[in-house]
């Protein structure tokens, strides 16, 4: 039995308006969507988009404005209001419990499971299997949620939101965590449900939005600009409406680094938080000035890699080169004295401390500098004004730099983490999906950004599923498999065909 009572045939919001302390994040908005239809909404980071969905699912409340359903107004006081006429939203952070089961963590909002006696887990199993045939999305209830990869979890949200009865998909940034096969299979899906269902999604990737989308608007700071048919417009078109100007990637058309290794990785062993090789035998260097990209399907050893460098994993054997000195096995704090900047892939817990402002995550890693501080007092003066001048360098939309950093936009913060690592003036950089969840302007901002850097003589590890995003920046490729380098390749030779083959395990293409 499903949640919802009625089916929706068209939903419309009207003038909503939302104001935050400092910011109008919602302003006068207008939309409509009917049954059937798959609406793309895009806009910069900080326009307004996730506001506006969370306003449709009761987790805010708009200060102006209204919600129609079928033509009638609705009030949501909180999601379950939402769920209760038919709307589910999939997060961008996944809501799922990781040491629980899939069968367990759908358990928790499937109400008619419960009673006053016992959970009828029987009822949830037969609920799952009964959407899962629907759809064709399978999930394993048994499976704990930390064992899934991100594109199993995000399979598992969706399950989830379908059995609470959801006949209208609120998707916001459903691809960002997912491999280029996971997104390829993600879109196939979303377009096979859309038969039956409504779907409301927030995409950074103007490709998706073409492919997957019939109609588009775009917000800009916090207004609609443009709404219209998709098909109408190119992915150019929709870009330069977005940001209000011509976006073009930039591309790394530098002469190759002569300059000599400044990480080597000879041998490394590394294990897994599961203790097996993560790394297996690992070899790979990266000269000053230049930028190698490392392709590979999430899970292949590119997080422990990552880690290993910046001091937060243990080295089983093999060494670690850094501008001549065998780094392995130090503290983070002694690998950030000695010049390396790293951009996390997960921004929210490792990138920076939520709770704290804008401006102290800025100096995070500078507090003990003569910059900031002085005899163990923090310089107010110094930090403020660093604050200040990066966020308006690198464009953080914020009201002021005194507010928490976890209460920006997931492509915000990524720029408050960018803005300090590459302001620190690092000898290296590893930078593990820099732009994830970023639009594009920002994503151009931030590519000319590591190009600088590289011609300035900063080598960079570019860690990315964005193969796109690799071979425009990067001056060698490596593919890495299963803990091990497949191959290395000059950007020029590594088309998305050869990169795709390697990445599957195979040696090369000659090889086939």
């Amino acid at each position: 039995m499903e949640l919802t009572t009625k089916t929706i045939k068209k939903l419309r919001i009207e003038h909503i308006t939302k104001r935050f302390p400092g910011v109008l994040a919602c302003d006068d908005i207008t939309l409509e969507i009917s049954k059937g239809e798959v609406l793309a909404l895009v806009g910069e980071n900080g326009a307004g988009k996730t506001t506006l969905m969370n306003i449709l699912m009761g987790l805010y409340h708009q200060d102006e404005g209204t919600i129609f359903i079928n033509d009638e107004p609705v009030h949501f006081r909180s999601p379950n209001d939402a769920f209760s006429h038919g709307i589910g939203m999939v997060h961008q952070q996944y809501m799922l419990v990781p040491n629980m089961s899939v069968l367990e963590n759908i358990a928790l909002g499937y109400k008619q499971a419960w009673n006053p006696l016992k959970l009828n887990l029987q009822m949830v199993r037969s609920r799952i299997e009964e959407i899962s045939q629907k759809y064709g999305l399978s999930v394993d209830p048994d499976a704990l949620i930390w064992q899934l990869s991100v594109g199993e979890q995000q399979r598992v949200e969706l399950v989830k939101t379908l059995c609470l009865g959801a006949k209208f998909l609120i998707l916001d940034e459903p691809t960002s965590a997912l491999t280029p096969q996971e997104t390829d299979e993600l879109i196939l899906l979303l377009k096979r449900m859309s038969n039956e269902l409504s779907i409301i999604f927030i995409s950074h990737k103007l490709q998706e939005v073409k492919d997957l989308s019939s109609q588009v608007a775009i917000l800009r700071h916090g207004k609609i600009v443009f709404q219209g048919n998709t098909i109408d417009h190119s992915s150019k078109d929709i870009a330069a409406l977005m940001t209000g100007h011509e976006v073009n990637l930039p591309q790394n058309d530098a002469p190759a680094c002569t300059l000599g290794p400044m990480l080597q990785l000879k041998n490394l062993f590394v294990k897994s938080d599961r203790d097996f090789l993560a790394l297996d035998d690992f070899s790979l260097y990266v000269c000053k000035g230049e930028i190698v990209g490392l392709a590979g399907v999430s899970g292949n050893g590119q997080k422990e890699l990552a880690e290993v460098i910046n001091g937060l994993r243990k080295v089983e054997s093999g060494e670690i080169i850094f501008d001549g000195v065998n780094i392995a096995n130090f503290n983070p704090r002694q690998v950030i004295s000695a010049g390396m900047g790293y951009v996390p892939e997960e921004r929210n817990t490792e990138g920076i401390v939520p709770s704290f402002s804008i401006k102290e995550n800025l100096i995070l890693k500078d507090t003990e500098t003569m910059q900031f501080s002085n005899r163990s007092f923090l310089k107010n003066g110094a930090i403020e004004k660093n604050a200040v001048d990066l966020r308006e360098q690198f464009d953080i939309r914020s009201p002021n730099v005194d507010i928490a950093a976890g209460s920006l936009s997931g492509g915000n913060i990524q720029k408050v983490i960018l803005a300090r690592e590459i302001s620190r003036n690092p000898k290296f950089l590893v930078a593990v999906y820099p732009t994830r969840g970023l639009d594009m302007g920002a994503a151009e901002f931030i590519h000319k950004q590591l190009l600088q850097k590289r011609n300035e003589g900063v080598g960079i590890l570019l860690i990315s599923e964005e193969l796109e995003e690799i071979t425009n920046l990067s001056d060698q490729v490596a593919v890495i498999f299963k803990g091990k380098i497949q191959k290395v390749i000059p950007a020029s030779e590594a088309s998305r065909r050869r990169l795709g083959i390697l990445m599957a395990g195979v040696k090369d293409d000659e090889e086939i």
